[in-house]
């Protein structure tokens, strides 16, 4: 729980420190719930994964956003394996282009997954995906993520935000 809040706590002071340097109306943050289905041989030791995090998206030229994320992520183990869960904190960055301008976007991350789990170690992540802003702030999102370390832990994702 103390990595969870300090990764929050460094990506919130980053995104704040970003915001303050520019015009705040420029950028903005969202907060959402992400949910998965682990696909690949993660499907076969995994359930269902849920979390949340909290993003900024900066413009760096028109229709074109530099994003950072960060959150908690849980992978329900399957009770053939034992039940239980496995905690992840994973801390992205990217690009995100709205096709039209508004609304249709495309969008690709890579960042790092932090195990909560005791010797857990870190992954390599990538997450390429497609979404539509809605009017009024929401964001709806889906992607395949992959976790790369000693094999890829894979899911198809999704993502449910409110932009504030």
């Amino acid at each position: 729980m103390k990595k969870l809040l300090f990764v929050l706590a460094i990506i919130a002071g980053t995104a704040f420190t970003a915001s303050a340097q520019t015009n705040s109306s420029t950028g903005h943050f969202s907060i959402g719930f992400d949910g998965g289905f682990p696909i690949g041989d993660a499907g076969d030791v995994y359930s269902v994964a849920l979390g949340g995090n909290l993003k900024y998206e900066h413009p760096v030229a028109p229709s074109t956003f530099v994003t950072i994320s960060g959150g908690y992520t849980s992978f329900k183990i399957k009770d053939d394996f034992g039940g239980g869960s496995n905690g992840f904190i994973p801390v992205k960055a990217g690009l995100k282009y709205y096709f039209t301008g508004e609304g249709f976007y495309g969008e690709g991350q890579l960042g790092a997954v932090f195990s909560t789990e005791s010797g857990g170690g870190t992954a390599f992540a990538y997450a390429p995906g497609i979404g539509y802003t809605v009017e009024g702030g929401f964001d709806l999102g889906v992607r395949y993520e992959g976790w790369s370390r000693n094999g890829t832990l894979s899911q198809i994702g999704f993502r449910v935000a409110y932009n504030f």
